[in-house]
């Protein structure tokens, strides 16, 4: 019976140890597809503040009431 306990513990250090490398390649690519989405979505909302929401460029004057210029 002391021959059986290290090939368990062999094989039980294999399957441990594949299944890291599983989880680790999983994690790793959702990891990717996560950075790639966020970069995406960052260049979009970029674009879309430039041409809808830059503030800088326009500066709209409300006049308040019973300004002069608004007649």
């Amino acid at each position: 019976m002391a021959t059986l306990k290290p090939k368990k513990n062999k094989i039980e250090d294999t399957v441990v140890g594949a299944y890291q490398k599983i989880e680790d390649t999983v994690v790793g690519t959702y990891q990717k597809i996560e950075d790639a989405v966020v970069g995406t979505y960052q260049k979009i909302e970029d674009k879309f503040v430039e041409k809808f929401l830059d503030v800088e460029e326009e500066i709209i004057e409300i006049p308040e009431e019973g300004d002069e210029t608004d007649k």
